[in-house]
């Protein structure tokens, strides 16, 4: 049904019609009335994107994720997809491939047609995060900087928490490889080093790498020269690869060295042994920042000016064990 049979009934202009739908306060009573009336005799509704259009929205959101076949990212974007199309919003999708000015771009790109943007784990500069945020309102995952809303999981103390799981078992080399520079690597590897410092340990890193499997794969041969006993990888990919390489080169794990990653994706249940990894509540985190996000949107922004944290755990699996036992003595290595 069209809104010219609408407005014939009614006797009004299409225009007047377009205002009852879109501006009702700007029509008079009576003839808002008849309007409605003629649209419910009609069984007229106005298309949700005209309206939405009409009001100076699109009813669409943004997502912009480091690497669009990386798991976290999937699940990220799966949990922010649901709780959008929820709220009457569609979601575009960008990836960046970890490049800064393909991220930079992508987010310029979306944020001239959608209400909001989310960005997930942004690197670009943050003079580039806040011209964009006076483009469209913006939430960030995993990335910090006064005057927009975040939210963030609690990495430093996740970190410290798989050294000393490491720590308890006897290692005492430890090698960390370093994801793609940026706020979430740099809290990892601060809590990293800290734990390390703290407990005496024999700290060595390695990176950056991309966070992927295959890059685990290449990481692998640099931790055996690295003659440690345990690895702490950047990611749940990353660290996967490792133990697929070292398998390859008859390397035991745990039994020659332990591995733990971080993301706790459905990757860690699939390798073989199951990956011991720190647990980040990624649908979580979505949805918390879809949440945000049509709160800015919406002008509801009192109170958004602290990041909202979540917290991370330890997930203990079967790739980390007892530090292997020094062969020339039959002790722990272990001072």
């Amino acid at each position: 049904m069209s809104i010219r049979k609408v407005a014939a009934r009614a006797g009004v202009s299409t225009a007047t019609v377009s205002r009852v739908f879109t501006q009702p306060q700007a029509v008079a009573d009576e003839t808002r009335r008849r309007v409605m009336t003629a649209a419910g005799e009609l069984h007229y509704a106005p298309h949700p994107a005209a309206s939405a259009l009409a009001r100076g929205r699109t009813c669409n959101l943004g997502i912009v994720v480091p690497d669009v076949s990386n798991s976290f990212s999937a699940v990220v974007t799966k949990a922010v997809d649901r709780q959008a199309r929820r709220e009457g919003y569609a979601l575009f999708v960008a990836g960046s491939d970890e490049v800064v000015h393909d991220e930079e771009t992508s987010a310029r790109a979306l944020a001239q047609q959608v209400d909001g943007l989310l960005l997930v784990s942004p690197r670009m500069p943050d003079d580039a995060l806040l011209a964009l945020a006076d483009m469209t309102p913006i939430v960030m995952l995993n990335r910090l900087l006064d005057g927009i809303p975040a939210v963030l999981t609690n990495l430093y103390e996740a970190t410290g928490h798989a050294v000393e799981h490491l720590h308890a078992l006897g290692h005492r080399t430890v090698v960390y490889l370093a994801g793609p520079d940026g706020y979430t690597n740099d809290v990892r590897l601060r809590g990293f080093r800290d734990a390390c410092s703290r407990l005496g340990m024999e700290a060595s890193e390695l990176g950056p790498f991309a966070a992927r499997f295959q890059a685990g794969v290449r990481a692998a041969d640099l931790v055996l020269a690295a003659s440690v006993t345990a690895v702490v990888a950047y990611n749940d990919e990353i660290a996967v690869g490792v133990v697929n390489r070292l398998s390859d080169r008859g390397i035991g794990v745990p039994s020659d060295i332990s591995v733990v990653g971080f993301d706790d994706t459905e990757l860690a249940e699939m390798v073989t042994p199951r990956l011991t990894t720190v647990r980040i509540p990624a649908a979580m985190a979505g949805t918390a920042a879809v949440e945000l996000l049509l709160d800015l949107v919406r002008g509801r922004d009192a109170g958004l000016g602290s990041p909202r944290e979540l917290s991370a755990e330890l997930v203990v699996r079967s790739s980390t064990g007892p530090a292997r036992v020094a062969p020339d003595t039959g002790q722990d290595p272990a001072p």
